[in-house]
């Protein structure tokens, strides 16, 4: 039962934005928001991983989703900007540090 709820958690701070925007390389964070053709041009370092999960629901929707068809939501994203807001929280001194060293992350 350990071994499962550890493979749980880490699966699911795999696709943590703040993960993926502060523990892994800018490249990957990039590449991941370029391939879902997300608008946003740049994420701060401060409180990226909101701004990461904000991206990518702003980003662009597959042509085979309904607009329109709502019982397809999923609450995964909104969820995952709430952890991502505790982590970016407990994480703010290293990333102000950051920021202020090497800038915002550019996508574009």
């Amino acid at each position: 039962m350990k071994v499962q709820a550890m493979m749980l958690t880490a699966m699911m701070l795999g696709g943590c934005g703040t993960v993926q925007t502060v523990v892994l390389s800018d490249k990957s964070a990039v590449h991941q928001l370029k391939s879902q053709k997300s608008y946003c041009g740049a994420v701060p370092r401060i409180y990226s991983g909101v701004t990461y999960d904000f991206c990518l629901l702003h980003a662009e929707r597959p042509d085979d989703v309904d607009a329109f068809n709502y019982k397809n939501a999923s609450p995964g994203p909104l969820i995952d900007a709430a952890f991502s807001g505790v982590l970016d929280t407990l994480l703010l001194p290293y990333t102000i540090y950051k920021q202020q060293a090497d800038g915002s992350i550019e996508i574009n």
